[in-house]
């Protein structure tokens, strides 16, 4: 499924040098979430981690585009959420929450030929299902993999924590984005 590897220099810094949100991150966090990219990278079928796309049904729309969006939204939505909520959103839950939320993609989609394909384990296993596991052994915290776990529109159920909401929204207003972008039916329209 997967190797958990720090992989090379070069690796972290490709991974680094997309990712936005990290400055945000204490350094041990932030060198975790680099670690969990390079992990799902470098387990997967994609040489180069630009090359992973949002999804199958996407293929024109980088994977990275779309987790740096998530994240941005996510960061513009959270004083929203403070205020009109009620909450404190800790930036070490919710940023890693809304840079990790896609870590198993690269793991789930596959090439055949020119097209783009889930994979073998995409088949076996719901997205965010393997990305928690792999949350999880990196040791992030319970709400982080709950989280991830759960976030997709697909899923058995949801959690019910603000930092879900958050990433909701953002996921979605970010996927929407990417669909139609490439002329696809944004989830709105669903």
């Amino acid at each position: 499924m997967y190797a958990v590897t720090q992989g090379s220099n070069a690796q972290r810094a490709a991974v680094h040098d997309w990712l936005k949100g990290l400055d945000g991150l204490r350094p041990e966090t932030a060198d975790r979430v680099v670690t969990a990219w390079v992990t799902s990278w470098t387990s997967s079928d994609w040489a180069e981690i630009g090359d992973v796309p949002f999804s199958a049904k996407a293929p024109g729309y980088p994977l990275a585009k779309h987790v740096n969006e998530v994240t941005l939204a996510g960061r513009a939505l959270i004083p929203r959420a403070e205020a009109d909520w009620g909450v404190t959103l800790d930036p070490e839950i919710i940023l890693p929450i809304l840079i990790l939320h896609d870590v198993d993609k690269p793991l789930l989609a596959t090439r055949d030929g020119e097209k783009v394909v889930k994979s073998s384990l995409a088949n076996r296993m719901p997205h965010g299902v393997v990305g928690a596991m792999l949350l999880r052994e990196l040791g992030f915290d319970q709400r982080v993999v709950e989280t991830v776990a759960t976030h997709a529109t697909d899923a058995p159920f949801h959690n019910d924590s603000a930092e879900a909401h958050v990433l909701h929204y953002a996921d979605l207003f970010a996927a929407d984005h990417a669909l139609r972008v490439q002329g696809l039916v944004p989830f709105y329209r669903r």
